[in-house]
């Protein structure tokens, strides 16, 4: 499989969040940032999350993905930034560099944003900065609280997963935007595999159906100045971006032993594939919401024809 560097000349970045999505203050992370943030919560008014013992964590992820494991092994959960890959192609170098956080906020599991991209044509340099948010929120669910009684253990379980699935995203960032054969990963490598199936012909029915709803909601986003093929190139990401969740969540779900099922997250994420679309710029609340509606029926359907096809 090739790829190619992004251009040199293109610059920003571009937040793709599966889980949310924070105000652009929360990118660039303080330096001076606690290890682990302290926050009040159900029957512990102020639980420190620094009881959570980072090697643990890596161990168990280390146990079900060694490139993930290579990915995260310099990382410290503190907030700041370190180098976790870099490469050579032609005569510029590509970098990335990770931050991770563990903090309580809202009810967002996780959050990955990614990447800012940082160019430096005197050093001939491009640096990609992305940032992991980690909220282990649920530490009261009752099924982690039946499986692990010693809080310390719940919270490391908790802050794996959550971790594991926020950097299946990461590595399919990866191996989408560093040069050719760099980024190949076996997550990435599977994620392309399942990609392949969604848009075969044995599935092409289902396809078209998701891609019609998408290019619907996307019409009802549309501020009225896009051209057609701005709205084609939003459906076209916003569709990877539902099968990106569909291996995200089957993956992160099959690893730690967790429900990922297809009528669920096909509910949430069409909703979420419509505020991406735009909203309901043009149309009524109800009239978007019966066609998010419609787009959950459609990626149900799809997401069944996936999992039939990779049996």
């Amino acid at each position: 499989m090739k790829k190619k560097a992004p251009s040199v000349e293109s610059g920003g970045f571009n937040r793709q969040d599966c889980s949310g999505s924070l105000p652009d203050g929360f990118y660039d992370l303080n330096p001076s940032a606690p290890y682990f943030s302290s926050a009040s919560a159900p029957n512990f008014p102020y639980l420190d999350l620094g009881i959570c013992r980072e090697p643990q964590v890596k161990s168990l992820i280390r146990s079900h993905s060694k490139d993930m494991y290579r990915l995260l092994e310099k990382v410290h959960f503190d907030g700041k930034y370190y180098r976790v890959k870099c490469v050579s192609s032609g005569d510029w170098e590509y970098c990335w560099d990770l931050a991770v956080r563990i903090q309580f906020f809202g009810k967002m599991q996780g959050i990955v944003l990614y990447p800012k991209r940082l160019v430096s044509r005197d050093e001939k340099k491009i640096v990609y900065r992305s940032v992991i948010l980690v909220n282990p929120y649920q530490l009261w669910d009752q099924t982690l609280v039946a499986r692990f009684w010693n809080l310390q253990e719940r919270i490391e379980f908790l802050i794996a997963r959550i971790l594991f699935h926020e950097c299946i995203h990461l590595m399919i960032s990866l191996g989408n935007t560093l040069p050719s054969d760099f980024g190949n990963t076996d997550i990435y490598l599977e994620f392309r595999r399942m990609l392949e199936i969604s848009n075969s012909n044995k599935l092409i029915s289902e396809f078209h159906e998701v891609q019609f709803r998408l290019w619907n909601l996307s019409l009802f986003g549309a501020e009225g100045s896009e051209s057609e093929q701005t709205l084609l190139e939003r459906v076209q990401e916003i569709y990877e971006f539902l099968i990106n969740e569909k291996y995200s969540n089957q993956k992160t779900g099959k690893v730690f032993h967790s429900s990922s099922n297809n009528e669920k997250l096909a509910r949430k994420y069409a909703w979420v594939a419509g505020v991406k679309a735009g909203g309901d710029v043009q149309v009524s609340r109800n009239v978007w919401k019966v066609e998010i509606r419609r787009l959950s029926i459609a990626l149900r359907r799809l997401y069944k024809g996936i999992d039939t096809l990779l049996r």
